[in-house]
């Protein structure tokens, strides 16, 4: 155990000073017969097998220091990790209260605690799943179960090109065919447009179909941008749609009172999608459901024969294994109750004001940028840029684009990421990772810098060649 806990420490100890992205020694492990090899029947030394899982944990994207700006940045909050030790050698079954009802009541006070934070009412209820995209899954059975009339062929769903791909899986993954997803007409701040939503709602009813779900987003994965929820919920409210938020990104920035400002009408969802090991700085690998009415889980999820389970003679009607996809399931609760317990929500909002305050500060830096456009100031913590210059096409200027992101991430100084909006290619740099500070910023911004003006003096010199 001395060994592992050195194994720890160290890591932590040397992740803010290691590369954002390091794959330089990847071949070489991946091709070393000790270290890929199989399971023998005689073990070797832990010394050993531990020097294997530092070596291991050292290569790829590093997500436990400051400058990974790529996708959405995660953490992992070392008191966290130790909760998920103390799970793991407790080994409570948390599917069924009767099993182990202090450390079930437990993960129910986290659950309660969310609901509050979202504005959701006294009877809303929650599970904590292995990520967004499971507790999305159980969203869409749960507006299935409790929406759809007659063939699910002729429903729909109603979401934007921003809406995370997780929803289209989830909804082919439970009957929907690809026919079933409406996409709509997004406003120049790539928020869902309301007046869009509207008349395809009513052409759809119109024609025969059964509008089902409209899902809004409470912070896109492509520019943070926020959907205007309160009118959406006006709309669901008055089509009988079930609204569904996804707020798996952007949804903790509720703490705050910027994100309370921005997420109005968040509270009337009749779901909502949490990522903690996002927003919260938890490792990956919790996620979560909250509804507006508990209930509705148990009807989406529970079956009747369980005849194994006889002698479960309290059963409580609100058991996770009935209310989501899972029987065996890990003790999440713990993982999030304890880090709350101990620091206290204040340190959390602190941290997630400090990650919105930077990216403010990483768009004015960038807007200084010679050749960079800084598409808008950021809703939440995500900045989206491009590079332009006069006369320059939008083939060209998405070219340049990713050449500055491959320039930047090949120096493994820091790592960017980027995406499309529409036919225009832009760079993402995203904040939300717990150890990223101002010089982070200051130093992800020189990188950037550098590669721009590299791009700029190589198109100078083209140019001068032609001529």
């Amino acid at each position: 155990m001395q060994a592992a806990q050195e194994l720890i420490l160290n890591h932590l100890a040397a992740a803010p000073a290691l590369p954002a992205l390091d794959t330089a020694l990847a071949g070489a492990f991946l091709h070393d017969p000790a270290a890929r090899r199989l399971p023998q029947e005689q073990g070797r030394p832990l010394s050993e097998a531990l020097d294997i899982v530092g070596r291991a944990a050292r290569i790829g994207i590093n997500s436990a220091g400051g400058r990974m700006f790529g996708f959405i940045p995660g953490s992992s909050l070392l008191l966290s990790a130790v909760a998920d030790l103390i799970s793991s050698v407790v080994n409570s079954y948390t599917g069924v209260s009767f099993v182990a009802p202090a450390m079930v009541a437990l993960e129910r006070d986290v659950l309660r605690w969310l609901c509050e934070v979202m504005g959701m009412p006294a009877g809303a209820g929650g599970i904590l799943t292995s990520g967004g995209s499971m507790a999305t899954l159980s969203a869409l059975l749960c507006a299935r179960t409790e929406r759809l009339k007659g063939d699910p062929a002729n429903a729909r769903i109603y979401l934007t090109a921003h809406t995370h791909y997780c929803v289209a899986k989830a909804a082919r993954i439970i009957g929907f065919p690809p026919g079933a997803l409406r996409s709509i007409a997004v406003d120049a701040a790539q928020r869902m447009d309301v007046a869009a939503l509207r008349a395809a709602v009513q052409e759809d009813r119109s024609n025969g179909l059964q509008p089902l779900c409209v899902v809004g987003t409470a912070g896109t994965t492509s520019t943070g941008a926020i959907d205007p929820l309160d009118e959406l919920a006006a709309i669901a409210r008055e089509q009988d749609l079930w609204f569904h938020v996804d707020a798996a990104y952007g949804g903790f920035f509720q703490l705050t009172a910027r994100g309370r400002a921005r997420f109005g009408g968040i509270g009337q969802a009749d779901s909502i999608v949490l990522d903690p090991h996002k927003g919260l700085f938890l490792p990956f690998g919790t996620g979560s459901l909250l509804v507006r009415e508990r209930d509705v889980l148990r009807r989406a999820h529970s079956a009747s024969d369980k005849a194994y389970l006889r002698d479960v003679a309290d059963e409580d009607e609100n058991d996770f294994a009935d209310t989501s996809p899972e029987l065996t399931r890990p003790n999440r609760g713990l993982r999030m109750w304890l880090p709350l317990q101990v620091h206290g929500v204040a340190a959390f909002r602190d941290m997630l004001d400090d990650k919105l305050d930077l990216a403010e500060y990483a768009c004015a830096r960038l807007s200084g940028i010679p050749g960079i456009e800084v598409l808008e100031a950021p809703q939440l913590s995500i900045v989206v840029f491009r590079c332009l210059g006069a006369g320059v096409s939008v083939t060209d200027a998405n070219l340049a684009t990713d050449s500055l992101v491959q320039r930047v991430n090949s120096g493994g100084v820091a790592f960017l990421s980027s995406t499309r909006l529409g036919q225009r290619v832009v760079a993402r740099l995203a904040v939300l990772n717990l150890l990223t500070t101002a010089e982070d910023i200051d130093t992800v911004i020189g990188q950037i810098a550098a590669a721009s003006s590299a791009r700029y003096n190589a198109a100078c010199q083209a140019r001068s060649a032609s001529a």
